[in-house]
């Protein structure tokens, strides 16, 4: 996959929508000013696609954003989310996600954990291809899934999901699962992706930074984009949103990918199972 060129580069989803590659998470953005702010700031510098969901609470500070930012609605990549524990009733997760958003329709509605009730999954993926079909969503995918997950979904509905969103990143590089979607004709966009936080733990990061005058984040960035990795690094502060996004001048040696290959497996991951939760937290 070739890798992207700045950040308004797009990868076509199986459906044919397009998505930009790079955007903002606002995962543990408070909601409010923090979730508000971090949307403004990302929009005024450029960024062109928000990851938002409903257990986040922050959908409507991203709807109020793009409506103050002065970017047309049409620009914006908007992508959310529905928890478990609402499956039973999508409709009214999904209306209420409009309704923060300040829109008739978001771009990506996710799945946003598979659950343990098989039947109100189903359930939920029929209620979101449904409002696809009446142009109310561009892109129905999942988070969260594994290899079984998909093919089930598939093999139920006769459609593949146009993206999974996955915890990934040099500690935890899901390679069976990324080459599984890559055949599946499955985007992968990658949450979670400066080691889930744990950035300061991995020193070589910032060793190969220094040789080239970059942040150990933006190396680890860089690493995501030149495997082809689509990526929502989340922040709440200007600096930081400002910093991610300045990965797109530069290049990491083959040596220097080599290296961060091969940190997987090395350090901690989500301790959630999605065969297991529930939604329940």
């Amino acid at each position: 996959m070739k890798t992207a060129e700045n950040m308004h580069s797009k990868t076509v989803l199986n459906n044919g929508v397009e998505m930009e590659c790079f955007g903002l998470g606002l995962y543990r953005a408070e909601p409010g000013d923090d979730a508000y702010n971090a949307a403004r700031y990302a929009l005024d510098y450029g960024y062109r696609l928000i990851d938002t969901a409903e257990f986040y609470k922050n959908e409507d500070d991203v709807g109020r954003a793009v409506a103050d930012s002065g970017v047309p609605r049409e620009d914006v990549f908007i992508t959310s989310k529905i928890w478990p524990t609402d499956f039973n009733d999508p409709a009214a997760a999904f209306e209420n996600c409009l309704r923060y958003i300040q829109s008739d329709y978001i771009d990506m509605y996710l799945l946003h954990w598979p659950g343990v009730d098989v039947g109100a999954r189903y359930k939920t993926w029929e209620y979101i291809l449904g409002q696809m079909e009446k142009g109310k969503i561009r892109a129905c995918g999942v988070s969260n899934f594994c290899e079984g997950h998909l093919d089930d979904l598939t093999n139920q509905f006769g459609v593949v999901p146009a993206n999974n969103q996955i915890e990934l990143h040099p500690w935890y590089q899901r390679r069976d699962l990324r080459a599984y979607c890559a055949q599946k004709g499955i985007s992968v966009t990658a949450w979670g992706p400066i080691f889930h936080g744990h950035l300061s733990e991995e020193p070589l990061v910032a060793e190969l930074g220094e040789k080239i005058g970059r942040s150990a984040a933006q190396v680890t960035l860089r690493w995501h984009l030149q495997h082809g990795i689509n990526i929502i690094p989340k922040s709440s502060k200007k600096e930081r949103i400002e910093s991610n996004a300045q990965i797109f001048d530069f290049a990491l040696s083959d040596e220097d990918m080599a290296a961060i290959d091969a940190l997987d497996g090395k350090g901690s991951v989500n301790s959630l199972d999605p065969y297991t939760f529930d939604g329940n937290i």
